[in-house]
């Protein structure tokens, strides 16, 4: 059976036209992916590496690093505004307290079983045991994560939270590089947006500006999101270039090890978890897939957050006031695969790969590290600092930190389809015990775009509001005719 149909267009023409299929978000990433890997094998074995890309291979890193820039540009002005929003919205809400620690205990509880199954792979697959790599590494120079600096952290240096650093040059040019702390912005929003709710009627301006701005950035955003099959041949393409087969090789048995228990959490945990609140498991994957996607090829769970946020809402019928301040405090704070399941390895590899002994006191140390400490890893290089984090705890050699680096970016995807997979999964579960999920949404058949622009009709059909008030079959009806 074909799938290619013909209609006659308007000169009397037999036009073509592509199944529907094709033009879907999830296909674009999936043959942009294959594009990639092929663009990528095809520079590497041209020559291009990564200190000298030839022509295929510098194009490819500048696409996939022109894309990242282009959601970290956002990334300010949106956590900013949609924490505001998502903190005015909780006025909507008549139990907003139990909504906020449910969505805090089963962050913990997820995170807890994450930790253990990575726990259990590094004990019965020993990745760091006969690598074959030398014991002389040098000394990790980047950052190191601990309680302190985590807690200092905490305050902001400015309104912004941004910083800035300065390198001179040997020819005296001066550059100046801005960066800024996830977490002291989300410090920041979370102090303006409860403030706003405390003064009550004279915040209503600015709530409202805020909300037209939020909208406004989203839009952007959406632009940004819809161009990311070009951006995934760009970064699937420059990591394959890059980094090849050979350096996971090096490393095989860790990198099975992380993508097993990436494996197992994505598709045993989060299934059972769905089908014991009596959720269809095939809905929640095919509601969850596109932001998973872009997660994978973006490494970026907070450039995902509108896209997460949206899937969260429009396909698994999680009401708006409520995800907007689940999905987006998730987004940085719920990371199964990057604070639970890859340090728990990682610190599992190091302490074989040295020679260390671990015994149960430092695989419960381990577990209660990668449980408290998702929120330590906000803002900054996420993994890599949860495991100098959780090394430094667990007082073993940071040097490892640096060895583990060369498949980082590889090993970087799979961890962030994981975080946003979670932060998608656990407002959804939530709702679900609360009474306010909209069933009818989450079962409902997907179109398969996610961009569709809102409408007055999908937002009187979004669902239960979070009060608990359910609608009825016929306003759904009126709301989707």
């Amino acid at each position: 059976m074909s799938t290619q149909t013909s209609t006659p267009s308007s000169s009397g023409q037999t036009g073509f036209q592509l199944p529907r299929w094709a033009g879907s978000f999830g296909f674009q990433i999936i043959a942009a992916l294959v594009v990639g890997l092929g663009l990528g094998l095809l520079a590497k074995y041209t020559g291009s590496t990564k200190a000298s890309p030839n022509g295929l291979g510098a194009t490819l890193q500048t696409i996939g690093s022109s894309y990242v820039s282009l959601l970290q540009t956002a990334v300010v002005p949106l956590i900013f505004t949609a924490v505001v929003s998502s903190i005015s919205n909780l006025r909507e809400v008549s139990n907003a307290a139990r909504l906020a620690w449910n969505t805090l205990l089963w962050f913990a509880i997820t995170s807890l079983v994450a930790v253990l199954i990575g726990i259990g792979l590094g004990v019965l697959l020993q990745p760091g045991a006969n690598t074959g790599i030398s014991g002389e590494t040098k000394e990790f120079a980047g950052k190191s994560g601990d309680w302190w600096a985590f807690l200092t952290g905490l305050f902001p240096k400015n309104f912004l939270g941004l910083g800035a650093s300065s390198t001179v040059a040997e020819s005296g040019a001066v550059t100046t590089a801005v960066s800024f702390n996830v977490l002291q912005i989300l410090v920041i929003a979370i102090a303006v947006g409860i403030a706003a709710l405390k003064v009550g009627k004279q915040a209503e301006p600015f709530l409202a500006l805020n909300a037209s701005a939020l909208a406004v950035i989203q839009k952007v955003l959406w632009w940004i999101i819809r161009i990311a099959p070009i951006g995934t041949v760009g970064l699937i393409g420059n990591a394959v270039a890059v980094y090849g087969w050979d350096t996971i090789g090096s490393l095989g048995k860790f990198t099975v090890a992380i993508y097993a228990g990436l494996a197992l959490v994505l598709f045993g945990v989060y299934p059972a978890l769905i089908r014991s609140h009596g959720l269809s498991v095939k809905q929640y994957f095919s509601g969850v897939w596109p932001a998973v996607q872009l997660a994978f090829v973006s490494r970026s769970s907070i450039g995902t957050l509108p896209l997460t946020q949206r899937v969260a809402e429009r396909n698994l019928g999680v009401p708006r006031a409520y995800a907007s301040f689940a999905v987006p405090l998730g987004a940085t704070t719920k990371m199964d695969g990057c604070a639970a399941i890859y340090p728990a390895i990682a610190a599992i590899f190091v302490a074989q790969f040295f020679g260390i002994q671990l015994d149960v006191s430092k695989y419960l140390l381990i577990a209660l590290v990668s449980v408290l400490g998702s929120a330590a890893t906000a803002g900054t290089t996420g993994a890599v600092v949860m495991l100098t984090l959780t090394l430094s705890t667990l007082g073993l050699p940071l040097a490892g930190v640096g060895l583990l680096l060369a498949i980082d970016p590889i090993l970087d995807m799979g961890r962030t389809a994981v975080n946003v997979a979670g932060q998608a999964l656990v407002p959804a579960i939530v709702a679900k015990r609360q009474g306010i999920l909209d069933e009818g949404l989450y079962n409902a058949p997907r179109s398969g775009d996610p961009f569709t622009d809102d409408s007055p009709a999908e937002e009187a059909a979004e669902g239960p509001s979070v009060t608990g008030e359910t609608p009825t079959d016929r306003d759904l009806a009126d709301a989707k005719a």
